[in-house]
């Protein structure tokens, strides 16, 4: 825990970004019924009952001092999918970064095993070599600030039926380039002296 709030406590620097990384599973629904038109005034009315579309997958890439973030949907979220993220991260987004600060939950696809399952040997090395792991501790997801963020996309873009992985793709980049534009950014106040406060009793007691 207190390395994660080590990295937050960092000045922004482009050629170190600090980048907070996570995913969710989200269902596809499709209407039973056309819903009925609405008139003015008056709430949009559907039907009760929908039909399952299977589930997608939103990964975030968020970063917290550039007030920037990004969402891909894909059908799965395996070790593949996680490899390749990873790999747009280094080429596609932060291509002129000397390293990226990455905070990652423990999830079992989070590693550089992963790369190494996906990739040859060399790129493999050359993607984990660009990367600064920081684990969140086991139950401690909540200090990835990307959970924020997808709790924020969760509210706001997926409180709806979605038909499909195509219109969630929409939705989602559309929302992102909103928040983007408007450089929201996440003030982060809970430091490690606020830790051994309030967590006290997760610290190991010493008799001196």
């Amino acid at each position: 825990m207190e390395d994660v709030l080590e990295v937050y406590t960092r000045p922004y620097d482009p050629r170190f970004p600090q980048v907070c990384f996570d995913e969710v599973s989200t269902q596809v629904l499709r209407e039973a019924r056309p819903p009925l038109p609405t008139q003015s005034g008056q709430s949009r009315r559907q039907d009760a009952e929908y039909v399952r579309g299977g589930v997608c997958n939103c990964f975030m890439v968020g970063e917290p001092l550039a007030g920037r973030r990004h969402v891909t949907v894909t059908d799965r979220r395996t070790t593949v999918d996680f490899a390749q993220q990873i790999k747009d991260l280094v080429a596609v987004h932060y291509p002129e970064a000397e390293r990226i600060v990455l905070v990652l939950d423990n999830l079992n696809t989070h590693t550089p095993a992963s790369l190494y399952a996906t990739f040859p040997p060399d790129e493999a090395k050359r993607l984990t070599d660009k990367l600064e792991i920081h684990y969140t501790p086991k139950h401690g997801s909540w200090l990835n600030m990307a959970e924020i963020e997808l709790s924020v996309l969760s509210r706001q873009c997926l409180d709806r039926r979605l038909p499909d992985g195509v219109e969630l793709a929409d939705e989602g980049a559309a929302w992102e380039a909103a928040r983007n534009r408007a450089n929201v950014r996440i003030d982060w106040r809970f430091t490690t002296t606020d830790a051994r406060i309030k967590l006290k009793r997760l610290y190991p007691s010493v008799q001196e």
